[in-house]
């Protein structure tokens, strides 16, 4: 039997072929890999989340404290959630009522001063009895002569002195009467005062306490106690 041997042209064209091959497979095969391990990477990652915002902004303080009423959650909410329902409820007890307590002042007790100062006011300006000496002179004369015509005859002296007595007399009760007068005039100027105080006072506790039930009243329908 006759063996044929390739030819030396034959044999390095087999030999090109495999080179070519074997160079290109380990390149597949390892692209291969790289896109497995991209996908897999790529669907292993989490999903991004969006941010969360509050659905309200939260007030920086309490509006129960603001206007003295401390108000306690019945239903397990958060402080923030009590912070926002306090500042609606706030807003809302202003609708209804028409009081604003950021604009309300309380009133302002007269001082020892004011008061001291507005009687003195008043007793100056007090109605002053005038010319009791010139009536009392008048009566006094008239009394003294009727006396002393009847006793002696003389009811030119009887008059001076009767004028005189009436006149002592009656300056005697003119300035106790204007005394009396400026002290009536400077007590009833502190009893006004003191009146004037006490209204505006009633008028500020009034409108404070309307705003405070209807501001506890919306915090009770939100599931607060108030007091």
């Amino acid at each position: 039997m006759r063996i044929t041997r390739p030819s030396s042209i034959t044999v390095c064209l087999t030999a090109a072929v495999c080179i070519v091959a074997c160079s290109r497979k380990p390149e597949q095969t390892q692209a291969a890999p790289e896109g497995t391990g991209s996908t897999r990477q790529s669907a292993s990652a989490p999903a991004q989340q969006p941010v969360s915002t509050p659905a309200r902004p939260v007030p920086g303080s309490s509006a129960a404290k603001k206007i003295g009423v401390a108000a306690f959650a019945n239903r397990n909410q958060s402080q923030d959630q009590q912070l926002i329902d306090e500042s609606d409820c706030y807003g809302a007890a202003q609708q209804s009522t028409g009081v604003n307590p950021d604009s309300l002042q309380a009133p302002r007790a007269p001082t020892s001063a004011e008061v001291q100062a507005a009687q003195a006011q008043a007793a100056e300006s007090a109605q002053q009895a005038q010319d009791g000496r010139a009536r009392g002179a008048a009566r006094g004369a008239a009394r003294g002569a009727v006396l002393s015509g009847i006793v002696d005859g003389d009811t030119g002296r009887g008059a001076a002195v009767g004028a005189t007595a009436g006149a002592v007399r009656a300056g005697r009760q003119q300035r106790q009467a204007n005394a009396a007068a400026k002290q009536q005039a400077a007590s009833d100027a502190g009893a006004q005062m003191q009146k004037q105080y006490e209204s505006a006072k009633a008028a500020y506790n009034q409108q404070v306490s309307t705003f405070k039930r209807a501001f506890s009243a919306c915090l009770s329908s939100r599931g607060y106690s108030s007091q």
